[in-house]
């Protein structure tokens, strides 16, 4: 992986820990032609099958990160890290609580060169994601462009994260999200179950990550990547 090791991604598969996922499905899934395969989930994260997965993803060339949600599945041998900071709630424990109880467990452990910041803002109410960090998810434009801007320009996150897990978001705002963003990257996640949905996500944001429907319905996620990645339709074609 290079220098900025996520700025290349357009399209990623996520992986949850905690669901089953069968040798043949994780093949297709990795041979795909995705950039990356992001790890992580909002339960049930342990270190047991955070490693099974990780040690199974490995026998692939694909990048491999993993959001470290809990400390019970911070796991060592992932090629990146990704530390999410829930920016629209009020609870501080998931803006910066966990992440410096982190730190002062693990801090010198962590590979900085290769760990960054997840801007998450929450837009589905009915997520786990939500119900567990208490989202604010009922957010006007302004109020998520706010959001967006605080990341991006005041914080400085290096990645801007519109999640609405399970549910197909708005597309006119995640348009006006990156119009607003200067130098996040911008992902997008929630409700991908075609290839129609990946291209309309594609067409704003810098990544793309599709999740759920990988464990309903292997084709309709395996034709996202060309979805949003129209040169592996053409390299299939000539092969």
């Amino acid at each position: 992986m290079v220098e900025n090791w996520y700025e290349g991604w357009r399209h990623v598969f996520k992986l949850d820990p905690e669901r089953e996922i069968s040798d043949g499905t994780l093949d297709a899934i990795c041979m795909s032609g995705t950039d990356a395969i992001i790890v992580g989930g909002s339960t049930g994260v342990t270190f047991e099958n955070t490693v099974d997965l990780m040690s199974r993803i490995r026998r692939y060339s694909v990048d491999c990160a993993l959001e470290v949600s809990t400390l019970d599945g911070a796991v060592p041998g992932f090629d990146g890290y990704f530390v999410p900071i829930v920016l629209n709630t009020d609870r501080a424990e998931w803006i910066n609580g966990r992440q410096t109880a982190g730190l002062q467990e693990y801090g010198s452990f962590v590979p900085w060169e290769c760990t960054a910041a997840q801007g998450y803002i929450i837009l589905n109410a009915d997520a786990a994601a939500a119900r567990i960090t208490s989202a604010q998810t009922e957010l006007g434009e302004e109020e998520v462009i706010a959001h967006v801007r605080m990341a991006d320009r005041l914080m400085r996150l290096p990645v801007v994260y519109l999640e609405y897990s399970g549910r197909f978001g708005d597309m006119e705002l995640l348009k006006r999200a990156r119009a607003t963003i200067d130098g996040a990257r911008l992902f997008y996640g929630g409700g991908i179950d075609d290839a129609e949905k990946a291209r309309q996500a594609a067409a704003s944001a810098h990544t793309v990550v599709v999740g759920n429907i990988i464990y309903s319905d292997l084709a309709a996620a395996l034709s996202t990547v060309a979805a949003v990645k129209p040169e592996m339709a053409e390299q299939a074609a000539a092969e």
